[in-house]
């Protein structure tokens, strides 16, 4: 069964636990970092529910030591995690452009007609799909939270609310159906059954066809120190190490990779089947060079990322008692699962922290997970005025400091935890 990831770090215990790679099936871990007991992150709370205890569930990171997938050693069921979700991508402008300039470019690149079919899973409200569609361009979205894939469908995207794998991969192909391009933004970490989902990609993809995959990429975590993007819904943190075993063991060849700065760091590959026999770019082998000399296959490489944690953890909980201690209002911007990662791991409550503001009207009149800090619209900025916002979502620090430029003009300021203590 398992290997023994007991351990002491980030203050918290690690257990043994029967634990299997969702990769690649070994059983041998090396521990890398404890967030302790946390709350589901986007289990947004209601008034009434402030009053009754909310479960919680260890968050603990390892490695696999056979083949380099960092993973945490518990998964929620998916619908408990997903049947009413509360993110809906299309609330960031700079993540709908993203998307746009993404299907413009495999538009071009594969010479998509209405004859192609382009299938999303985990579609979200059709914040990508509709760049397609309205080419003219027939879409498919996979999306198991009913609530969201019912948004995409009023925008005319054809949504199937389930969970993707290979059950769901055969039917789709047995009724005909063979995608040119699959998509899969942000989703591979979420799955529990890995090899199910990448498997399901090979049998709904047409010959001649590509998977593009976007996930966080595992070397910017650890060397940036974001231990805030950890949380239940993170099953796997993704090297390109791991990737080309994960998807070579299901008939899949990655073909090409690149690297974004979207959510703190991420990789972008582009997968084609095997049996076509694909031709691999330079980038692949070049990447893979640079994470053997990173150690990617190294556990004491991964040895500073509970350190780095505490420390941002104490920087941030030093800069909030300083601004209280001097008189000064202290709130927050972003409602998101890594807003509820940071304020739990910091110990940050509504004593500390008087709101916190958010785009997405969903998410109004609720509460943070743990912290039960109240989420407000963003105009409560202005008509409250603190002095100091925390920036929890700073993977759109820059779009986000634009739009509030009036904010800062009259004296607030932006503060920035990772990878280092930031006032802007």
């Amino acid at each position: 069964m398992a290997g023994d990831v007991s351990n002491r770090t980030g203050g918290s215990t690690l257990v043994p636990l029967a634990l299997r790679c969702r990769a690649c099936g070994a059983a041998h871990f090396h521990p890398v970092l404890s967030l302790g007991q946390t709350p589901l992150a986007n289990a947004l709370l209601s008034e009434s529910d402030l009053s009754h205890p909310e479960p919680a569930y260890p968050l603990d990171v390892v490695l696999c030591r056979a083949c380099t997938l960092v993973q945490i050693t518990l998964s929620v069921p998916p619908d408990r995690l997903f049947a009413d979700y509360a993110y809906f991508s299309s609330f960031s402008d700079a993540w709908v452009a993203h998307a746009e300039r993404l299907a413009r470019r495999l538009m071009e690149s594969r010479a998509l007609t209405s004859e192609s079919l382009v299938v999303e899973v985990a579609s979200n409200d059709g914040y990508l799909l509709q760049h397609y569609q309205r080419a003219g361009i027939p879409v498919l979205g996979i999306e198991p939270a009913e609530n969201i894939a019912r948004i995409a469908e009023a925008r005319g995207i054809n949504s199937i609310v389930q969970f993707f794998g290979p059950d769901l991969a055969r039917d789709l192909r047995a009724s005909g159906l063979q995608a040119h391009v699959i998509h899969a933004n942000n989703v591979l970490a979420h799955v529990p059954d890995l090899t199910g989902v990448v498997c399901g990609f090979q049998t709904l993809l047409a010959p001649g066809g590509v998977v593009v995959v976007e996930a966080p990429y595992v070397r910017d975590l650890i060397d940036h120190g974001e231990f805030d993007t950890i949380y239940h819904e993170h099953l796997c943190y993704f090297s390109l190490t791991a990737l080309v075993r994960l998807f070579l063991a299901q008939s899949l060849t990655i073909v090409d990779v690149e690297r974004l700065p979207t959510h703190g760091g991420s990789l972008r590959i582009f997968a084609e089947r095997t049996e076509d026999e694909p031709e691999v770019g330079p980038s692949v082998d070049r990447l893979l060079q640079e994470e053997a000399v990173w150690g990617i296959d190294r556990p004491e490489r991964y040895d500073t990322f509970a350190s780095d944690a505490e420390r941002i953890r104490q920087d941030l909980v030093d800069f909030v008692a300083a601004s209280r201690a001097a008189g000064r209002r202290v709130a927050a911007y972003g409602a998101a699962a890594k807003g509820a990662t940071m304020l739990n791991f910091a110990g940050l409550t509504s004593r500390e922290i008087d709101f916190v503001v958010d785009r997405n009207s969903h998410k109004h009149g609720r509460f943070m997970p743990g912290a039960h800090v109240p989420i407000l619209p963003v105009e409560a900025l202005l008509e409250r005025q603190p002095a100091d916002t925390l920036l929890l979502t700073w993977n759109f620090a820059d779009e986000i400091l634009e739009q509030q430029a009036e904010y800062r003009r009259r004296g607030g300021r932006f503060v920035v935890a990772v990878p280092r203590l930031e006032v802007r």
